[in-house]
């Protein structure tokens, strides 16, 4: 076979005559490198909840925050909800490893809960009837945007 085809994985060294590394690129991939500050939060002696502890605050506080909501008490369970996420994206800048909290890059992690936790509270203040927030510019968007 002549070039025809898909190639699975990238010859190795010796097929290509090079004494060192090949300098073609791997089309099929290894493995995956843990982003930035995706390490266990605690050391590998701790049982495995509490080497994850920043996911399980952010997501037991988004639970709570949820439960809330289904309570009825819908203004502070969003605001628990956003709060949450911003909290999230201050241990993703504060710590430097934040186990299954990374899921991405940390810039972008900090920048991902953050905007998603401060439109939440925003929004959450804003919620019909008697706003806590009045913010005219936001009005006229969720306005045209409900339409």
């Amino acid at each position: 076979m002549t070039g025809t085809g898909p190639r699975t994985e990238a010859a190795p060294p010796e097929e290509t005559g090079d004494a060192g590394r090949s300098r073609r690129f791997q089309v099929l991939t290894r493995g995956t490198a843990r982003p930035e500050g995706g390490g266990r939060a605690m050391g590998a002696h701790a049982p495995a909840p509490a080497r994850q502890w920043p996911i399980l605050v952010v997501c037991g506080a988004v639970l709570l925050g949820l439960v809330l909501v289904a309570a009825d008490v819908t203004r502070a369970g969003l605001v628990l909800v956003g709060s949450a996420l911003i909290l999230g994206a201050v241990m993703r800048r504060l710590l430097p490893s934040v186990g299954m909290l990374a899921v991405r890059s940390r810039f972008t992690d900090m920048i991902t809960y953050g905007v998603l936790g401060v439109l939440i509270v925003l929004l959450a203040l804003m919620a019909q009837p008697h706003p806590v927030l009045e913010i005219p510019f936001l009005e006229d968007v969720v306005r045209f945007s409900v339409r």
